[in-house]
């Protein structure tokens, strides 16, 4: 029996540009943190990008900010497809570095709630900056509103030290629409 020439695997990982652009597109992910009795802890969060690393924000109180507080392991995942030859991920293995200035956090914020409801920023494609480099009105109210949940918050960002992807769409057999 002859082995395949290369290796199934790393047919289907995606590059480094696929993997920012797929992060970028997507909005959500599966955060998993440890809990006390080495469990894990699943949840789904929506996220935010900073220099292209994924952010997020909780509540101070939040199981998850509990369990990073004493194991920052995390592992994120990021996935879409519905069919076999449509699935495509990203999981990011790292540690989560905790962001408690409340500027930063608000920061966070804004990119997680703009990602969420598909607002663009201001100076992105549909998004609105005046001449005079305000942000507009819309982006007033949502700061003003992301500011008032953001008092009980902290943010993090993962520090990845693995990121592993996959594209079933390179498979043989898969038609790409």
């Amino acid at each position: 029996m002859t082995q395949p020439s290369v290796n199934r695997r790393a047919g289907i990982a995606m590059d480094d540009e696929a993997v920012a652009g797929f992060l970028r597109d997507a909005r959500k992910l599966q955060l998993a943190t440890i809990n006390g009795d080495g469990t894990p802890h699943l949840v789904t969060m929506f996220y935010g990008l900073s220099d292209g690393k994924i952010t997020f924000w909780t509540y101070r109180k939040a199981q998850k900010a509990r369990n990073i507080e004493r194991d920052s392991r995390v592992t994120c995942l990021v996935e879409s497809g519905d069919d076999y030859f449509e699935l495509r991920g990203v999981m990011i293995y790292g540690t989560a570095r905790l962001i408690d200035d409340p500027e930063e956090v608000l920061d966070v914020g804004i990119d997680v709630t703009r990602r969420m409801t598909g607002m663009a920023a201001p100076g992105e494609p549909d998004g609105t900056a005046s001449s005079n480099g305000s942000d507009g009105a819309a982006d007033g109210q949502l700061r003003e509103y992301v500011a008032h949940t953001a008092r009980k918050r902290i943010a993090y960002v993962v520090e990845p030290s693995r990121v592993v992807s996959w594209d079933h769409r390179k498979l043989p057999g898969a038609s790409v629409g």
